[in-house]
C-alpha cells in the first residue's frame, strides 16, 4: 500500500518541493488541470478530484517558491512477482521549459528508488507528448513500446501511449 497522507514525506529538490496533497490545494490544482496545455494531455478531472485517490496511489502538490505549480502522483504494483511503481505529473504552463518537470521526476524517482527500494519505475505518456517524453528520457527512462489506441481523447478518438521504464541502476541523478 502507498503511504497514507499522514505518513507521506515532503520531498525536496533544488527548486521544487513535493508536499503531500491537502484539501486546501484543490482549487489551484483544478485550475492548473483545466489549462489548455495541461488538459491537452490529461482528461478533465472528476468532480471529486483530487480528493479521491486510490489506496495504492500517493499524491503530491508541487511547489516552487511557495507557489503551487503542479501535481505529481505515484502508484504501486504490489504483486511481488511484478513489483514496480508508476508515476504521473503535470505542471502549469507558466513553468514549462524551465526544467521543473525534470526536477520533479528526479525527486520522485529518487524517493521511490532510495526510500521504497523499487528497482523499476514506469510512465505512460501519450506518444505525441514529445516534451514529457524528453523529460523522462533525461532522467533515464527508456522506451519500451507504443501502446496503440491506448487512451480515449475528449472527442472519443484514440491516442497512442508510449510505455517507458526506468531501472534503478539506469537512473540519471
Amino acid at each position: 500500500m502507498a503511504d497514507s497522507p499522514e505518513l507521506t514525506p515532503e520531498l525536496r529538490g533544488p527548486r521544487v518541493v513535493l508536499t503531500p496533497l491537502r484539501r486546501d490545494h484543490r482549487v489551484r490544482l483544478r485550475e492548473i488541470h483545466r489549462e489548455p496545455e495541461v488538459r491537452r494531455w490529461w482528461q478533465m478531472p472528476d468532480d471529486d478530484w483530487p480528493e479521491a485517490t486510490d489506496s495504492d496511489t500517493t499524491a503530491y502538490t508541487v511547489f516552487e517558491s511557495d507557489r503551487i505549480v503542479g501535481f505529481a502522483q505515484w502508484y504501486l504494483e504490489p504483486d511481488p512477482m511484478y513489483r514496480h511503481a508508476g508515476l504521473d505529473l503535470f505542471l502549469t504552463a507558466d513553468v514549462h521549459g524551465r526544467g521543473l518537470g525534470t526536477e520533479t521526476v528526479r525527486v520522485l524517482c529518487a524517493h521511490l528508488i532510495d526510500d521504497h527500494r523499487y528497482h523499476r519505475l514506469v510512465v505512460d505518456p501519450k506518444a505525441s507528448n514529445t516534451a514529457a517524453i524528453a523529460c523522462y528520457r533525461k532522467v533515464g527512462f527508456m522506451d519500451v513500446g507504443v501502446m496503440r489506441e491506448y487512451e480515449m481523447r475528449h472527442d472519443g478518438t484514440w491516442d497512442d501511449g508510449l510505455l517507458m521504464d526506468l531501472l534503478a541502476r539506469e537512473f540519471v541523478r
